[in-house]
């Protein structure tokens, strides 16, 4: 009888009992507290049509939102070390990862894809709050440094999108370390030339902050996500001030220099698009180009790029133009730095320079170790 009453009888009620429809159909909106179909939610990427507050979206959802189509390919997901330090607290941090794993879905919080964003190559890599808060570990750190690997070897420009609690303290010091990693990973990105965009998403918190999240090129950020080191009531008991209205939110960032733009996350893509139309397209080759094919010509075509560019182009590009008339009027044999069609918005000129000041060294004539240094203008022996 007990075998029936405690075992047989509860699956048949767990078969037959009606669902309960009420989270899932209607949700509750944390800003307004309107109660919201969820179809509506869905339909409106998960903004509230009441008051515009911006709920958290599922990873998988955000990149469909931004790649070209919907469509983008998968990396397959870093393979690391599970549970080097063998940690426990209230449960083993392995029965916690199956947990999320189970959940979820994936290995690890961290999913990078790679495809177009307005015809123009990206590599993503996207953190997901739903494993374990979007945490930091060895294997969130070694597949964001094999995504901007990824990016350096295809070309494309880098966005990291983090929705984040900051490093996974069951990893210890072994989460801190990643830090480090992914700074380097980024300094990777720019010294390749390549753009590196930010997408601040609820919540970019703790050490994932203090790390890649704020060293991009260009930080967007969704309408009132907490962006942060320490919590705010952290702060307050450790400085023993009232921090003021907003602090932490997007807008509060942009209004005091930390975030570049707030972005409602339906014109987040056509945002995107923009900036990597600017960042990313070869302005200089066309315009060179059509300058080339006028006849006029090398001080003409010279004259005809700076004109077009800066009329056209953003105000970082009217440097090359610069560059492009200065190289058609002076002779083939002096030119050091290469020719303006070769040259594309993102290259740094800086690295061209500091080419030209090691061939000037090359140039200066070792000293005679024998005769002595030799006087300027001397012939030598």
């Amino acid at each position: 009888m007990n075998w029936l009453t405690n075992f047989v009888r509860p699956k048949i009620r767990a078969l037959v009992a009606p669902s309960d429809t009420r989270d899932t159909l209607w949700v509750k909106c944390p800003g307004c507290e309107a109660m919201v179909f969820h179809r509506d939610l869905t339909a409106n990427l998960q903004v509230c049509p009441e008051c515009n507050h911006h709920m958290r979206l599922p990873v998988r959802d955000r990149l469909a939102l931004l790649f070209d189509g919907g469509t983008y390919d998968l990396s397959e997901p870093p393979k690391v070390a599970v549970d080097p330090l063998r940690f426990r607290d209230s449960r083993r941090y392995t029965e916690r990862l199956r947990e999320a794993q189970n959940k979820t879905g994936r290995s690890d919080a961290i999913l990078v894809a790679s495809g177009t964003i307005g015809g123009l190559r990206v590599v993503a890599a996207a953190l997901d709050f739903e494993f374990m808060g979007g945490s930091m570990g060895l294997a969130v750190g070694e597949g964001f440094c094999q995504a901007a690997n990824l990016a350096v070897l295809k070309d494309a420009a880098f966005i990291a999108i983090p929705s984040t609690g900051g490093a996974r303290m069951q990893e210890g010091i072994l989460s801190l370390m990643q830090m480090p990693r992914t700074v380097i990973a980024v300094q990777r990105v720019r010294e390749a030339g390549l753009p590196y965009i930010v997408l601040l998403t609820d919540p970019t918190t703790g050490g994932v902050t203090a790390s890649f999240a704020m060293l991009g090129d260009l930080h967007i950020a969704e309408p009132g996500a907490r962006i942060g080191f320490a919590g705010a009531r952290v702060i307050e008991e450790t400085i023993r001030q009232t921090l003021p209205d907003g602090f932490q939110r997007a807008e509060y960032l942009r209004d005091h220099g930390m975030v570049d733009m707030v972005v409602h996350r339906r014109e987040l893509r056509g945002r995107l698009v923009q900036v990597l139309d600017l960042l990313r397209r070869p302005v200089v080759e066309e315009v060179t180009a059509e300058a080339t094919e006028n006849g006029n010509g090398e001080g003409a075509d010279a004259a005809a790029v700076g004109e077009a560019m800066a009329e056209t182009a953003p105000e970082r590009l009217i440097e090359n133009a610069g560059v492009a008339a200065m190289e058609a009027a002076e002779p083939e044999a002096e030119r050091s730095i290469p020719p303006a069609a070769e040259l594309a918005p993102h290259v740094d000129l800086t690295r061209y320079r500091e080419r030209d000041r090691e061939r000037e060294r090359e140039r200066e004539p070792e000293p005679d170790l024998h005769h002595g240094p030799r006087l300027s203008g001397t012939p030598a022996e």
